[in-house]
């Protein structure tokens, strides 16, 4: 087969993309798939996208990562941080600079720009399918995004592949590495969703573990909009008996860490012996102050995020933080679609994980 794969990875993301270039070298005896890029800025904040060789006839990948808050750039003689809305126009920077020249465009977007504004309740934009029919619009093939804030998104793009890939064994494997003594029945352990929004996570893992769940809603001021979101008034808890077991939360992503502390305060009141948080992406916006007193009141054992976002230096140190490496599993996500492979084993591991925790159980 013509060797046709190609990979750009943006200033955000070129970190993980040179460890994900590395691994599929080696799989495939080859020297290099990654193209340089760069979005170059003039003294306005104005930029362009720059890229160092032609693409032609390949099938490329382009990585992004939207929430690396670590990035700056000079506007007027002072320097601006990046955010979300600067990396994604940067990425549509470096599509355009390819010309429509590549026989195929995937873009790897860890977290789904805009995911949090999925829907639109009354006079308000509806900003995550507006980026998506931008991408269709400007070429890209297929989107690649792990752990949608809403997979229906996907329904944006009926005739366009929106792959929605769940950490989920990556976590297991996590897990189940640093604890030996983790009992995996329906009496020692439940899956707990922190809002109505994260119980099919919480569904899939509980049936594929064959554990129960328990679930939160919250209670919102609809009366009120502080920080673009209705502030919450209590998590009510709906599920059985938490008395002496062990508390998996699964979300989609810790931004201020406000709720998941409260769900863990409430989840120890009912008598839980441990807390494991499972969130795909750690943005932990407003510091850890909150996190590192809940962790010293006890309220939970250990946080696992993925390094699919950018990860601050503070967070790593952090003794209850476990980090999940995901640069192997993009290496063969990539791999997987190149070769015009099945990708569902691969977006819902469900063999892999049943698979992992039956060697668990058999030690």
């Amino acid at each position: 087969m013509k060797n046709n794969l190609a990979i750009i990875a943006l200033e955000s993301f070129h970190e993980q993309g040179k460890k994900v270039n590395e691994i599929l070298c080696k799989w495939r005896n080859a020297d290099n798939f990654m193209i340089s890029c760069k979005c170059p800025r003039f003294s306005s904040g104005e930029a362009k996208g720059i890229i160092s060789e032609s693409i032609r006839d390949k099938d490329l990948y382009i990585m992004v990562d939207v929430c690396n808050s670590s990035l700056r750039y000079k506007m007027d003689g002072e320097y601006n941080r990046m955010s979300p809305d600067d990396h994604y126009q940067d990425l549509k920077r470096i599509i355009a600079a390819c010309n429509g020249k590549a026989s195929r465009i995937t873009v790897v977007m860890p977290f789904l720009y805009e995911s949090r504004q999925h829907r639109k309740t009354g006079r308000e934009s509806l900003d995550c399918a507006i980026m998506l029919k931008e991408l269709e619009f400007m070429g890209v093939n297929s989107i690649v995004t792990f752990d949608a804030h809403d997979p229906r998104m996907s329904n944006v793009l009926p005739l366009m592949g929106l792959e929605n890939v769940s950490p989920a064994l990556q976590f297991t494997q996590g897990l189940l590495t640093e604890y030996e003594d983790i009992q995996i029945d329906s009496d020692h352990l439940m899956f707990i969703a922190p809002d109505e929004g994260a119980t099919e996570r919480v569904v899939f893992l509980a049936s594929v573990y064959g554990v129960n769940i328990g679930m939160f809603y919250k209670r919102r001021d609809y009366a009120n909009i502080i920080d673009g979101v209705n502030p919450i008034i209590a998590h009510d808890f709906c599920g059985g008996d938490l008395d002496g077991m062990d508390a998996i939360v699964v979300d989609d992503m810790i931004a201020s860490g406000g709720s998941i502390v409260d769900v863990c305060r409430q989840i120890k009141e009912r008598g839980a012996r441990r807390i494991f948080i499972f969130s795909t992406f750690g943005l932990f916006t407003n510091g850890f102050a909150k996190l590192d007193k809940a962790y010293e009141e006890g309220l939970f054992d250990r946080i696992f995020t993925t390094n699919l976002v950018y990860q601050k230096k503070e967070l790593l140190e952090k003794e209850y933080y476990y980090s999940i490496n995901m640069n192997r599993y993009i290496a063969a996500i990539i791999d997987t679609l190149n070769k015009h492979e099945p990708m569902q084993p691969l977006v819902k591991p469900e063999k892999r994980i049943r698979e992992t925790i039956r060697n668990y159980k058999s030690v």
